[in-house]
């Protein structure tokens, strides 16, 4: 089978596209043929070694995938023909992966592959923070950095099923119109974004704040929370990672609040709480009221530029792999 592979930590230019032997028959594992890849900022970071998880050299990244059984432990409650989403953790860049079956789970068939590819990193991600993490209650507001982004996506459109007013902050006008279609209330510019909030929130400040990006933005988002706010630290795409001075916590009332969805369910969760998660979702996906701004669906091919493009925080919604879109071909492909 065709797999996109790392074998040196150099970065995404690094990985390449190679042929494979299929994945061996696991008894307890759920073998998936591979419609579509979801691509996450973690999967960069493992192709620098720089992620939590560090599996052997050479290996194949990709956390998320949608596709169809082939075939399925009994019990799994998976069959042969099934539509499924699956979080493989890694090895997702590829035209099959086998699964556990704690992480494979039934998706809708009014929902296509790509959208189903790209819930299982970012959608779970952001119900952990703001239902586990955030307590997000209906008519609250919530400011969400990184808006056009994967994670940003999914938070706001988790936060407004959930009942909340969403606030997008984004870096550029054209981001805007992608934190805007996927629900955002209102959008303001990063540069300044603090005062923009006080003025929307007349000098109130919002209830949550859901940051992935970390950085410079830290101080001005504690500064913008309202009395008994949540700052939700889900990442740092923005390269450094801040220090909080408490006495900032005490003068409001506010709270820093970790959000480590793996650690969680490999620890006191357990796996078990993953399908709990994507079956208090499958209502929003049927409804709607969840449904992913797909960024591009490239060819396998084209994974080490579509890595670079999330690195470089080019992308916008989320990007796709799929086995079946063909390579570019010609002079300059």
């Amino acid at each position: 089978m065709r797999a996109v592979q790392v074998s040196r930590l150099d970065g995404p230019s690094a990985v390449e596209v190679v042929d494979l032997p299929a994945p061996t028959t696991d008894p307890r594992g759920v073998l998936i043929d591979v419609a579509a890849s979801g691509i996450a900022f973690p999967d960069v970071l493992l192709t620098r070694g720089l992620y939590q998880l560090k599996p052997a050299l050479p290996f194949v990244p990709g956390a998320e995938v949608a596709g169809t059984v082939v075939s399925a432990p009994e019990g799994s409650g998976f069959a042969a023909g099934d539509r499924v989403a699956a979080f493989p953790g890694y090895g997702g860049f590829a035209e099959q992966v086998s699964v556990a079956a704690p992480f494979v789970f039934p998706l809708p068939d009014r929902v296509s592959f790509e959208a189903g590819a790209a819930v299982p990193m970012n959608y779970l991600t952001c119900h952990f923070a703001l239902v586990e993490r955030g307590r997000v209650q209906a008519g609250e507001t919530v400011l969400v950095h990184g808006a056009a982004g994967g994670i940003g996506t999914a938070a706001i459109q988790l936060a407004k099923a959930y009942g909340a007013r969403v606030y997008a902050v984004v870096s550029d006008p054209s981001k805007g119109d992608v934190a805007r279609a996927a629900g955002a209330d209102e959008v303001v510019a990063a540069a300044g974004f603090r005062e923009s909030i006080s003025e929307l929130t007349s000098g109130r400040g919002v209830d949550i704040v859901v940051d992935p990006v970390g950085g410079d933005r830290f101080t001005d988002s504690l500064r913008s929370l309202a009395a008994l706010g949540r700052l939700l630290v889900i990442g740092f795409t923005g390269g450094s990672i801040p220090e909080v001075k408490v006495n900032r916590l005490l003068l409001n009332n506010i709270s820093v609040v970790g959000v480590g969805w793996g650690a969680y369910w490999m620890g006191a969760g357990g796996p078990g709480y993953v399908r709990r998660q994507w079956d208090a979702l499958l209502p929003l996906l049927e409804s709607g009221a969840i449904d992913p701004p797909i960024g591009g669906v490239r060819p396998l091919a084209e994974a080490a530029a579509a890595l670079t493009d999330i690195e470089e925080r080019r992308a916008t919604g989320k990007l796709i792999l799929s086995p079946s879109v063909p390579a570019p071909s010609g002079p300059h492909a």
